[in-house]
């Protein structure tokens, strides 16, 4: 995971820690069989759209990359127009249409006013863009190069090669282990027939979800998720993901750099966004290594013996079990020490669990300042649409500080000592002391 996803993530669950009071959000399925997922918003006139299918790069299947390559290309050329065509019809009315894709899910968002005229020609548009892709080649192979691009400037950054290596740890031969953006020998491969039937496939009704956050009412609303989906063939719901074998006994892969920081990601697979354990483990991570300088890690690794200048862990759940990760930067001839503490210190949190004073701190740092977090429609929505992707609890949002406060310390102490097993973790260290030290 990069730095811009690692905040994304970690910030996303801040987010979420410190909500108060949820929206209503309204639930119904559309005539093909969309789950549609609607929060009124009337003090602004605009209106947010995300629509998401099962259809990231878990999918890939033997084609890495192409998940990441046919979201990227949905705006290239869609029914009559071409990119331009697209891109000019949405400038002129100010609305924003934006795709994207991630392991679990691929996703196209709608930002546009409700003026009516305005808000028909956005709709007609993202409406064309999901259902009538074009995938002109001479896009698909000016994307694949800039895609393989991406790919080769990862090659030169140790802290993308240590996320890559880290997946391919604890997923092996799941889907999950893939780079989303795929691999170059893959890519390469890639044709526009490639992108037109994994469309066919995964952007399908069955395997939507539409969300709707703004200033209409719930029979706009209803009008406007059967006008996204209308055009989408019926299709069926992607598989469930197989799931995840979650030991790696403590495999460990050092990659040597030639770099003045030693990049150290240490884990293992284990939360789905549904699973029980999860709001003790994550208050019991807020206190390890998810509330910056207060955190177990941040004081002892860095604050105590100066091994690093950050230092933090987290979960991120998945649709089947995401990872549990705890990652630094460390000088080079520092990093066997930093593992080594680190290593401890997550034992022991394991073994031990946090304080009484640890957690009562911890919850009142998560739930206090809560209700500012979801004061706009953006922030609301990509909620939204997590909460109906995962099939989380509609009461979620509302019922989370409750939650976080009935989390107790043997609460903690019993979720990590069954679900962190710190014999097991793989250790992924890439930078320019990776020798492994003689009496290891």
């Amino acid at each position: 995971m990069n730095m811009k996803k690692l905040i994304t993530v970690m910030s996303m669950m801040l987010w979420a820690s410190v909500v108060i009071a949820g929206p209503t959000i309204q639930q119904w399925s559309t005539t093909k069989g969309s789950k549609v997922l609607f929060v009124a918003s009337p003090e602004i006139p605009m209106l947010d759209v995300r629509v998401v299918f099962a259809a990231g790069s878990a999918r890939d299947a033997q084609q890495p990359g192409v998940a990441q390559l046919t979201s990227a290309l949905l705006m290239s050329g869609a029914g009559n127009w071409n990119a331009d065509q697209i891109a000019s019809r949405l400038e002129n009315i100010g609305a924003v249409v934006s795709t994207g894709a991630d392991r679990d899910m691929a996703t196209l968002s709608l930002r546009s006013l409700t003026d009516a005229d305005q808000l028909k020609i956005a709709l007609e548009t993202a409406s064309v863009i999901l259902s009538k892709p074009t995938f002109p080649i001479a896009d698909v192979e000016r994307d694949k190069n800039r895609l393989l691009l991406g790919i080769k400037a990862k090659q030169q950054s140790p802290g993308d090669i240590a996320a890559d290596a880290f997946y391919a740890a604890i997923y092996g031969t799941h889907a999950y282990a893939s780079p989303e953006e795929g691999v170059a020998e893959s890519v390469q491969k890639l044709k526009a027939k490639d992108l037109q039937a994994f469309h066919q496939q995964y952007y399908v009704a069955k395997n939507a979800l539409v969300v709707l956050v703004g200033d209409v009412s719930r029979a706009q609303a209803e009008a406007i998720a059967e006008q996204l989906t209308q055009g989408l063939a019926t299709g069926t719901k992607a598989a469930a993901l197989p799931t995840v074998a979650n030991k790696v006994a403590n495999l460990e892969k050092r990659i040597a750099m030639p770099t003045a920081q030693t990049h150290i990601l240490l884990g293992q697979a284990i939360v789905a966004r549904n699973d029980p354990d999860y709001f003790a483990l994550y208050v019991g991570n807020h206190i390890l290594g998810g509330s910056g300088f207060a955190s177990r890690l941040m004081q002892s690794i860095r604050e105590d013996r100066g091994l690093a200048y950050s230092v933090y862990s987290y979960f991120a759940p998945m649709a089947v079990a995401g990872p549990f990760t705890a990652g630094m930067q460390t000088r080079n001839d520092q990093a066997e020490a930093a593992i080594a503490l680190m290593r401890e210190q997550i034992k022991k949190f394991v073994e031990q669990g946090p304080t009484e004073k640890e957690l009562e701190k911890s919850i009142q740092n998560i739930t206090s300042g809560f209700a500012l977090r979801i004061d706009s429609n953006k922030e609301r929505i990509g909620y939204l649409a997590m909460m109906g992707f995962y099939d989380v609890p509609l009461d979620y949002l509302n019922t989370f500080n409750e939650k976080i406060r009935a989390v107790t310390v043997t609460d903690i102490r019993d979720a990590f000592t069954r679900r962190v097993h710190p014999e097991q973790l793989a250790l992924v260290i890439v930078g320019g002391a990776v020798t492994k030290p003689a009496n290891k």
